[in-house]
C-alpha cells in the first residue's frame, strides 16, 4: 500500500522539555567506579524508580514491533520512505510501532504508523546534546540509563526490524541477536531492512565470524534480509502468531494505581 494513500494525522505539539534534563553528570559518575555506600544506594534506587516508571508508562502499549534506525537520514532519503511504509504496514497488521522516538528513520516508522491510524511509541535516551521527539508519537518516555531504555525496547516487542543505521542501531541489533542466541528471549523474528546497506555486514559475519566458529549457522539463518516492507511484516506476523501463538488480551488501567492507557 503506498504511504501517500494513507490518511494524514494531526500532529501533536512538540514537548519543549525534551532533552532539557541532559546536564546531569549522573552517567559520568556512574562509570567512575565505586563511590560511597549512600551514593550507591541512592543510584540503585534511581535505577529501580526508572524501571518502575518505564513499566507503568508502557504497560498498555499492546504487542509491539520495535524498529531500530539512524536519526541522521533526512525525510527525502529513499530509506526514509522505505521505513515509513514499514511503519504503516506494521500498524495495519495490528502491532504497535515502537522506536527510539527521535528523528530520521525512527521518525519515519512512527510517521507510517500514525498515517495508518496505528499506535506509535517512542523510548528516548537522555543525551548530552539537545534533542526533541518526532511529531508522530502517541506516547513517549525518556530514560537516563541506556540499559533500561534497551530493556523497554525489547520487553514489549514480538519482532525487531533494523533499518539502516550507525553505532546505536548496531548496538541494539546485536543486543537482540545476543539475547536470542543465548536463549534469554525467544527466537523472535529479526529483520534487516535494506539489502544493499546490510550486505557488507552479513558478508563479514559469514566469511569471518561464522568461518571462525564464533557463531553458529542458525544464528544467521534466523535473520531475514529484505527490501520489502510487506515481506518484513508478513514474516513478523507469521512468526508471532504461528510460532509463538500470540494472543493479546487488552489490559485495563487500574484507577487505584493512577494508571492511564495509551
Amino acid at each position: 500500500m503506498p504511504v501517500e494513500d494513507l490518511a494524514k494525522p494531526e500532529l501533536p505539539e512538540t514537548n519543549s522539555q525534551w532533552g532539557k534534563s541532559t546536564a546531569s553528570p549522573e552517567e559520568r559518575l556512574f562509570l567512575e567506579g565505586p563511590r560511597g555506600r549512600g551514593s550507591e544506594l541512592g543510584r540503585a534506587l534511581r535505577i529501580f524508580w526508572e524501571l518502575i516508571y518505564g513499566f507503568r508508562a508502557l504497560h498498555f502499549v499492546g504487542p509491539c514491533v520495535t524498529v531500530f534506525g539512524s536519526a541522521r537520514f533526512p525525510s527525502d532519503h529513499p530509506y526514509y520512505a522505505l521505513t515509513r511504509e514499514l511503519g504503516a504496514r506494521i500498524a495495519l497488521a495490528h502491532f504497535t510501532v515502537m522506536t527510539g522516538g527521535g528523528p530520521g528513520l525512527m521518525e519515519a516508522a512512527n510517521r507510517g504508523a500514525k498515517e495508518a491510524a496505528g499506535v506509535s511509541i517512542g523510548c528516548n535516551i537522555v543525551l548530552p546534546q539537545e534533542q526533541k521527539p518526532n511529531a508522530f508519537l502517541d506516547k513517549w518516555v525518556e530514560f537516563r540509563y541506556f540499559f533500561i531504555r534497551k530493556m523497554m525496547l525489547v520487553k514489549y516487542s514480538y519482532g525487531f526490524v533494523a533499518a539502516p543505521g550507525g553505532f546505536g542501531t548496531l548496538d541494539e541489533l546485536f543486543e537482540v541477536a545476543t539475547l536470542i542466541q543465548t536463549g534469554k528471549i525467544k527466537n523472535f523474528p529479526v529483520v534487516l531492512l535494506g539489502v544493499e546497506y546490510w550486505s557488507p555486514l552479513l558478508a563479514f559475519l559469514r566469511q569471518t565470524v561464522l568461518a571462525n566458529a564464533a557463531i553458529s549457522p542458525r544464528d544467521l539463518e534466523a535473520i531475514l534480509v529484505t527490501d520489502s516492507p510487506a515481506e518484513a511484516v508478513a514474516h513478523i506476523q507469521r512468526c508471532a502468531t504461528e510460532n509463538f501463538g500470540l494472543r493479546y488480551v487488552p489490559r485495563r488501567p487500574a484507577r487505584i494505581l493512577w494508571e492511564r492507557g495509551i
